[in-house]
């Protein structure tokens, strides 16, 4: 009886564990295009039309943003540096009429640490004129300078025309682009990125409140920006972090911003329910410790360089099959870093990742006659098949 229950017991576990690791359907989306992305590895969790080139609306001023995070990074830009306001970043610009505002007017003093909160949470056009005329001298200047950033960054299905957002036919970005803007934002702009938590902001004596509803709702929910045009629809870019993992949902074209706010929910829950981030080997972890011929040392350590970080499926992390793959004569001399192999991941037959197996020791040629016996023990190694 004590063995079947403890086949029993054995077989329910088995089987709970396949029940973990099963992932469903990501849920069903109302959106003209979206993204699901883990921000530490880049891999794409749930998508529906990624690459669709799409009216961004405020979602703009993401890279605005990026551009002077990079200003201030460079040491070309400073908080507290002062900014004149002119007649066309003047709130009363009426381009600007029916849009958000952060409500700036020539003659009042403000600083570039106020229009970096005024473009973050109060969503103002009037804020990001003004930035990008202190930073290039003109709008068209600035829009330059936010495509040389999109080229850099890799965003092949993005354009610029201004600084803010408001329609122009070549003004347009993707889902996928705003994910990766998003993640560059996080990754190398920490002080900057905080400024998209903040829940509210006061300029001239007017409060105005961050219109990410997730931020209140939502505590693993740290940013970033929404959109609105009735060219784009409602858009909004969310990144929130449960535990170790990050995750970026870019959601375009949803019918309000009920809908945006929970389509972006929905699709947060289900990354972070099915999936994780998993660190599966650190930086300088060794793997093997193979024979080097001709070398001082008989043995040397070699692993990976690079921790390597993967997404997985929740439950699957024990399940990953990893074959290390050397060359057949490893020889001196090596430099840290030097490739000796190659490191294959697999998950249930799939590859996951390939990559080199490096030194992770330099070895320096041996004396004369140790590598003259290196190359007899070679020799006789080859002959007999060893």
């Amino acid at each position: 009886m004590r063995r079947l229950a403890f086949a029993i017991l054995g077989l329910f576990l088995a089987v709970q564990g396949q029940a973990q690791s099963i992932v469903p359907a990501p849920p069903q989306v109302a959106a003209e295009a979206f993204i699901l992305v883990d921000a530490a590895t880049g891999f794409v969790i749930a998508k529906d039309n990624p690459d669709a080139a799409l009216p961004p609306a405020s979602l703009t001023k993401l890279m605005t943003s990026y551009v002077l995070a990079n200003e201030i990074a460079e040491g070309r830009l400073s908080r507290d540096e002062q900014v004149v306001v002119s007649e066309n970043s003047w709130s009363q610009n009426p381009v600007f009429n029916g849009s958000s505002l952060m409500w700036i007017e020539p003659g009042k003093d403000v600083t570039i640490g106020e229009l970096e909160r005024g473009i973050v949470i109060a969503s103002g056009n009037d804020a990001t004129v003004a930035v990008a005329e202190h930073i290039a001298g003109s709008e068209e200047a600035f829009a330059e300078l936010m495509n040389q950033h999109a080229e850099r960054l890799g965003l092949g299905g993005s354009h610029f025309m201004n600084s803010h957002g408001l329609p122009d036919p070549n003004h347009y970005t993707t889902a996928r682009d705003l994910a990766k803007l998003s993640a560059a934002i996080i990754r190398e702009f920490p002080e900057h990125y905080a400024r998209y938590q903040e829940l509210d902001y006061t300029y001239n004596d007017i409060k105005q409140y961050n219109r990410n509803k997730l931020l209140r709702e939502d505590p693993s929910v740290d940013g970033l920006k929404t959109g609105y045009t009735s060219e784009a629809g409602y858009g909004l870019v969310a990144s929130a972090k449960r535990g170790d993992m990050r995750l970026i949902s870019v959601v375009l074209g949803t019918s309000s911003p009920t809908a945006r706010k929970n389509e972006t929910r929905s699709l947060l829950n289900y990354g972070f329910r099915f999936y994780e981030t998993a660190r599966l080997l650190d930086a300088g972890e060794e793997l093997e410790k193979p024979r080097v011929w001709k070398g001082q040392v008989d043995y040397a350590p070699v692993g990976v360089l690079d921790e390597i970080v993967l997404t997985l499926p929740r439950g699957k992390r024990q399940q990953v099959e990893q074959r290390v793959a050397l060359a057949d004569d490893i020889e001196a001399p090596l430099a840290i870093g030097d490739s000796v192999g190659t490191l294959t991941l697999l998950l249930d037959g799939e590859l996951l990742y390939q990559g080199p197996v490096v030194a992770l020791q330099a070895v320096e040629p041996g004396g004369f006659f140790a590598r003259l016996w290196d190359i007899i023990l070679m020799w006789l190694a080859s002959l007999f098949g060893a």
